[in-house]
């Protein structure tokens, strides 16, 4: 159904916009007047493959202007900084949940959470989305015009409560959810943000040895005359070139991290990309675990949501975070349909861990497939915790030794003329 934009005044005269969703812009025009607005300008948003159109109410194509073409690339960076908006969601979905349990309308319960709100993201959003459901759209295609925030996972079990009746207990097991996924990820990013700022620390130290300290001794120590040692000469020569050269490094580091950020957003640049991921030593293991754990804690609530196991994989393919896990799962679905079991093609991948493939079987078998992914997302998550402790075990020591050995370097390097007969 086409969305359509909208500026309009209301019934006490203000202006007001928005969006509403409608099969003809007289159809919306007839909608926002039975809510006493008074439409002035609306047109229907076009997504086309030759770039951003919208269309008049003749239908006829009308070319977006420069201001609105720098609006939508503004929204387009602006959802690179909706993680405050996506972590007050959780509890957002929880509120609204126990809204609808006792008994309020969803309407209700929505003006009710907007008011609430602290992120100035979220308040917006959510307004958007109850102004759509007084349009006469459902809740779950309402929350499908914000992608940057309700992710497909999100959308679904939201339409399969709809279809079932039971919004209000999808709603908690969704914020269940979230909050399981975010604890999970906390772990992980709190067992490698020490190491990198070990390395960050010790990059600063060794900048500021190289940039400052290092000059002033080597100058006393070169006036001397005398022929240098080797591993000081190997110092001046670094300390000349990061002094002098700097700035092609930093241009150097910017170019490759803009390289990298434009391949790994194609789809076979993903894919090598999480493929490598996997195959790091230690920190490979964990990602692993980790994707495997999301993976058990997502599919399980899918299912108890009541939505079936084809559309589970296809929401999974899209919101699993591995390209690799994802595209797994993508043919896993097409055996599925061809009339395989889920088990099979999952322990054939090589992708999933062997224990996965058999649990899986165990719950088809028996018809608790729901209750064995909850156990192994269970299991996995322990496992994440011990494998994050190994990791930060590891690296930290390797990175003390290193920085330990550059330092080192660094004093013997100026040292070691002194040791040779030169005097202050």
């Amino acid at each position: 159904m086409p969305v359509y934009q909208y500026k309009a005044f209301d019934q006490k005269g203000a202006q007001t916009q928005g969006v509403i969703d409608a099969s003809t812009p007289r159809e919306a025009r007839e909608k926002l007047r039975a809510r006493s607005v008074f439409v002035t300008d609306m047109v229907a948003v076009k997504q086309g493959g030759g770039g951003t159109k919208k269309k008049g109410d003749d239908g006829a194509p009308v070319e977006l202007g420069a201001a609105e073409v720098g609006s939508g690339l503004r929204e387009q960076f602006e959802g690179l900084f909706m993680g405050r908006a996506r972590e007050e969601l959780v509890s957002v979905t929880r509120l609204l949940a126990t809204l609808l349990k006792a008994g309020i309308n969803l309407i209700g319960a929505l003006t009710s959470v907007i008011q609430q709100v602290e992120d100035p993201k979220l308040g917006p959003v959510l307004r958007q989305v109850r102004e759509a459901l007084q349009g006469g759209v459902s809740f779950a295609d309402a929350l499908a015009q914000h992608p940057r925030l309700f992710d497909p996972l999100y959308v679904n079990m939201v339409r399969a409560g709809e279809a079932s009746g039971a919004l209000d207990e999808v709603l908690r097991r969704l914020a269940d959810f979230l909050q399981a996924q975010k604890r999970m990820k906390n772990r992980v990013s709190a067992a490698l943000t020490y190491p990198m700022i070990m390395i960050v620390m010790g990059f600063g130290v060794v900048a500021f040895l190289l940039s400052y300290v290092v000059p002033k001794i080597v100058t006393v120590v070169t006036k001397r005359g005398s022929a240098l040692p080797l591993p000081t000469e190997i110092l001046l020569t670094i300390q000349k070139a990061f002094v002098d050269w700097w700035w092609l490094g930093a241009l150097v580091v910017v170019v490759t991290w803009g390289v990298y950020g434009a391949v790994t957003r194609t789809p076979k640049g993903a894919l090598l990309r999480d493929t490598w991921i996997l195959r790091l030593p230690a920190v490979g293991d964990l990602f692993r675990k980790q994707s495997v754990a999301r993976f058990s804690h997502t599919f399980a609530t899918l299912l108890r949501s009541g939505i079936q196991a084809t559309d589970c994989l296809k929401i999974l393919a899209n919101v699993v975070d591995n390209r690799l896990l994802g595209k797994v799962l993508e043919e896993v679905r097409e055996r599925i349909i061809e009339g395989t079991d889920i088990s099979t093609p999952i322990k054939k991948s090589g992708v999933f861990p062997p224990v996965v493939g058999d649990m899986i079987a165990i719950g088809e078998e028996s018809g608790q497939l729901e209750e064995l992914l909850e156990r192994i997302a269970e299991a996995y998550d322990e496992e994440v915790d011990i494998a994050s402790q190994k990791v930060t075990a590891l690296i930290e020591p390797l990175i003390i030794v290193a920085m330990a050995a550059i330092v080192g370097f660094i004093v013997l390097a100026v040292v070691m003329p002194l040791v040779q007969g030169f005097k202050f």
